[in-house]
């Protein structure tokens, strides 16, 4: 059974109705705009998903002097038993003196990781071997090494605008906690031991593999001159993160980390400004001590789990963790209606040295492989006034990784 972008924009305009066209099913409260849109969607990682995404964005204040807030949710069954429920939202205040960062998740999942880096399969360092961590050389897992653990996201940040400017300073409150972690793989009784990438990495950084928790607080600085959240036709975002995990907040060890994330926007008419180029980068490094292995920056790491469209989530992890993405959005039709997309990324993560008894894996640099995804998309303006946007990709990665990805509003 295949799925293609056309089919699946067409089911759901099938839920607009009334004179103009582009109506689909919205309550409007005051300033508030609600759209509860089912979801059917598949990935490798979920295969089949049905539930239900509703995409919302709103005004705190004076349309003239503050930006539109908007929000993201989910409430996802899928064909492989897991749960996936969210709730992202950015939100500006009376006259944009105040930004609100909100994400909120909670997993029932089970997802594969490849080890850390994003060099050959054959250089990660973990698989079978002569039993407990002898000397013999483990031969390495070339297959994807499942996992199944539930999550709980919980990161709130709060900013104060600087006087006139687009800048906001302010602190956040982060918490991950990662519970009845599962390695479907990791064998330690058989004569032949089987050893995973997460189990090893636990054991040499002293973390229990069941379950651990990241709690931190941050600092944040961000820039943020777009004309609008959701579906931006101008402006930039950048923004800077630097959190610290304490045990004394809670955390399983202490550790910081940097965050970096920068998005340009650039339209290339004013009369269609729907026809634009956009950027995306995002850099996360661990500054001090050692990240939980699911913890460590990966793709798909960002707010709205969407960068590094074309590989399975979490697919390249590790201590540092690059990722930019190009985009150029044009329309296709002359009432805007309909529009299409496409894109590259590169990826690169980099894996500290690790030794197991006698055996010594070499140390992975940032940026000693890269990999490439692209793809290309579909879009279907469900509400001018909003810029809400129904959007399916199909995107393809190296050694035949590939995704098909549907949401509300723009991936960036």
């Amino acid at each position: 059974m295949k799925i293609t972008i056309i089919s699946l924009l067409l089911l759901y305009s099938c839920f607009s109705f009334g004179q103009d066209s582009t109506q689909v099913a919205l309550k409007k409260e005051k300033n508030l705009r609600l759209l509860p849109l089912p979801a059917i969607a598949a990935s490798p990682t979920t295969g089949w998903m049905v539930g239900v995404a509703p995409g919302a964005y709103w005004s705190l204040g004076d349309k003239s002097n503050t930006s539109p807030s908007s929000a993201l949710g989910s409430i996802i069954f899928t064909q492989k038993k897991q749960v996936l429920i969210t709730a992202k939202a950015n939100t500006f205040f009376s006259g944009d003196h105040w930004n609100m960062l909100t994400d909120f998740r909670f997993f029932i999942n089970s997802q594969p990781t490849y080890g850390l880096g994003t060099g050959p399969q054959s250089a990660k360092p973990i698989g079978t071997g002569g039993g407990d961590f002898s000397d013999t050389p483990f031969q390495p897992i070339e297959t994807a090494q499942m996992m199944e653990f539930n999550y709980l996201r919980i990161h709130n940040t709060v900013m104060k605008r600087i006087q006139d400017s687009r800048f906001f300073v302010g602190f956040g409150y982060h918490l991950d906690y990662h519970y009845k972690i599962k390695d479907e793989l990791l064998d330690l009784e058989s004569p032949d031991t089987v050893l995973t990438n997460h189990f090893a990495y636990s054991f040499l950084n002293e973390y229990d593999p069941t379950n651990y928790i990241s709690s931190g607080a941050s600092v944040n600085i961000l820039y943020d001159s777009r004309d609008h959240t959701m579906n931006p036709y101008k402006g930039s975002f950048l923004q800077a993160s630097y959190r610290v995990n304490a045990e004394w907040l809670g955390s399983s060890q202490n550790y910081q980390q940097l965050y970096l994330e920068t998005r340009l926007y650039k339209a290339f008419s004013q009369k269609m400004p729907r026809h634009l180029l956009s950027f995306w980068a995002i850099g996360s490094f661990i500054t001090s001590g050692e990240a939980p292995y699911l913890d460590l920056p990966s793709n798909s790491s960002d707010m709205r789990n969407r960068i590094g469209r074309g590989y399975v989530a979490g697919r390249f992890r590790g201590k540092d963790w690059v990722t930019a993405e190009t985009e150029y959005r044009f329309p296709i039709t002359k009432n805007g209606l309909l529009g299409g997309v496409v894109f590259a990324s590169a990826t690169s993560t980099s894996r500290e040295e690790l030794v197991l008894e006698n055996v010594t894996y070499e140390k992975l640099k940032l940026f000693d492989a890269i990999r490439p995804a692209a793809g290309f998309g579909a879009r279907r303006m469900l509400k001018r006034a909003g810029r809400m946007n129904l959007a399916a990709d199909i995107a393809f990665g190296q050694n035949g990784s590939k995704g098909f990805y549907f949401a509300v509003g723009e991936t960036f």
